[in-house]
């Protein structure tokens, strides 16, 4: 769909849908260089009045968290159960078009950790593909993602969903030509901040 029709067809967008494209446009404005990546998500958004809903079996939206320590030096990964990879925290909406809440829920579960805060802004924008496994088909998802601090300690416990999980030095982190590339830009975004 082009952005003519989506604009024809605005008068019939949910009032989550409205807000989420002009998120997206504020997005735009400090990461002109993604406009791709935008574009596919503000596409997405403006025909799917179901994109937070996991029953949408070719792709869903979800929300993430770049969880960073106290000093703002650190951010923590988990190695991911399903995929076996090292990965931020973060999960399905189920529903929840409120994604900056999805992003701090899953942080908390994930990790353990209470007195998480969670930045209003999108810091990134990633969408990926997620291999088919057992009964799920190959699909989609578009995964918002937000800085979410730590306030009130760092003893993390690592729940069923990860191998592990590690405080990670965010400078090394962008320079590690092994990581993933997502991680290594939300790295390089956050040390240009």
């Amino acid at each position: 769909m082009t952005h003519k029709a989506i604009d024809e067809s605005a008068h019939s967008l949910q009032s989550w849908q409205h807000d989420w494209l002009a998120a997206f446009a504020r997005y735009a404005s400090r990461y002109q260089a993604e406009h791709e990546v935008i574009s596919l998500f503000s596409d997405f958004v403006a025909t799917r009045a179901d994109a937070a809903e996991r029953s949408l079996r070719f792709g869903h939206l979800t929300g993430s968290a770049w969880l960073v320590d106290g000093g703002g030096t650190r951010v923590l990964l988990t190695h991911h159960r399903k995929l076996d990879r090292w990965l931020q925290l973060g999960g399905h909406a189920d529903g929840d078009v409120d994604l900056a809440r999805v992003a701090l829920r899953e942080a908390e579960e994930e990790s353990g950790l209470s007195g998480l805060v969670a930045e209003a802004e999108i810091f990134d924008l990633d969408r990926h593909e997620i291999p088919a496994r057992g009964s799920e088909a190959a699909h989609w998802h578009y995964d918002v993602r937000y800085v979410v601090r730590a306030t009130a300690g760092e003893a993390f416990v690592v729940s069923d969903e990860s191998h592990a999980l590690a405080w990670c030095d965010i400078a090394a982190l962008a320079a590690d030509e092994t990581a993933d590339e997502s991680l290594r830009r939300m790295a390089r975004k956050w040390l240009a901040r």
